[in-house]
């Protein structure tokens, strides 16, 4: 089977790669080659994919089982894709976001019929909007659309609320005594999935024909609540968490960039029903609990303590918060 992946070295696309890359899949990856990132085995693809001329002059005579964009986020992009990839594959996966479920949610058992709405998220409405219109195109040109929506899925990166995305910076904190913000009372139940595990669920998904116009979310079935998430990364870099909590709504009003992903998102308790994709995918099973993976993530940022960028700017936006918060309430 060949494939693409547009993109492929991220924070869940290369354990995607690896698994596929196993299973024997032969796997081509464009992008721009700027990460420095290698992965033996693979077929390299030197593009832009904001170029579509270049991309097209790349792809000249190639033909793909299944193309999967990770880094599509606009309608925009998406029409590209359509331009593009039209008769070029049997199967475009695009990624959306479980963020896309109906916020506030009317009921917390989440399903893929689950109604997508987002009054909060620009991201998120930029996610619908894109799996909208791909749904249209594979019901008026049989472009052969396929939707999954990961959750807050991690392998490079600390899967939290606030403390910082790509970046050391909530494990710097912890290390250091630093306060951290939990939204709410912390009790409300949320969901983390490894890329390992999610990687099982979508290389399943690849190359079946029975997958054209469906959408699909791939999560753990483990079910947290966000003080257990943070206390477990406490406990993992063995120190104490000094945990402040706070009120969504007042984080919103705070810092509203925050606050779009937190009421858009995060603040909401959810649990994801995963019928659908163990039904597709039958040997789809999560096996890597928060406790451990969480381990392999600080694994691997002791790999090398280049990773270990602290990101000033969230923490004065942390410090910012608090701040006003304790004043708040003097």
């Amino acid at each position: 089977m060949k494939v693409l992946f547009i993109g492929g070295t991220g924070n869940i696309s290369t354990d995607v790669s690896k698994l596929a890359l196993q299973q024997g899949v032969d796997l081509y990856l464009l992008n721009r080659g700027q990460t420095g990132i290698t992965l033996p085995g693979t077929h390299s693809i030197v593009a832009d994919i904001h170029q579509p001329e270049q991309v097209r002059a790349a792809l000249e005579g190639l033909y793909f089982d299944a193309i999967v964009n990770w880094i599509a986020y606009t309608p925009a992009d998406v029409e590209q894709d359509i331009a593009l990839f039209e008769g070029k594959t049997s199967q475009y996966i695009f990624i959306s976001s479980a963020s896309a479920y109906q916020k506030p949610p009317t009921h917390p058992i989440i399903t893929e019929s689950t109604p997508l709405v987002n009054p909060y998220w620009q991201y998120s409405r930029n996610k619908i909007a894109c799996e909208q219109r791909l749904i249209a195109a594979y019901q008026e040109s049989g472009f052969p659309s396929v939707i999954v929506r990961p959750s807050l899925t991690y392998a490079s990166v600390f899967p939290v609320a606030i403390g910082g995305w790509k970046c050391y910076t909530i494990a710097d904190r912890l290390l250091k005594g630093r306060p951290i913000i939990v939204h709410g009372d912390g009790s409300s139940l949320w969901t983390v999935t490894h890329a390992v595990d999610f990687a099982k669920g979508f290389v399943g998904l690849l190359g079946n024909p029975y997958t054209l116009g469906h959408a699909f979310h791939i999560t753990s079935d483990e079910v947290l609540t966000w003080n257990q998430i943070y206390q477990t990364i406490a406990d993992a870099l063995g120190v104490e968490a000094h945990i402040i909590h706070i009120a969504s709504d007042f984080i919103a009003r705070a810092n509203p960039a925050i606050g779009a992903g937190l009421l858009g998102d995060k603040a909401w308790s959810v649990i994801f029903d995963n019928t659908k994709i163990k039904t597709f995918v039958p040997t789809f099973h999560a096996t890597i609990p928060f406790r451990e993976g969480i381990r392999r993530t600080l694994a691997w940022f002791d790999e090398d303590p280049g990773r270990k960028w602290v990101n000033e700017r969230v923490n004065q936006e942390m410090d910012a918060i608090i701040e006003a918060y304790e004043k708040a309430t003097r």
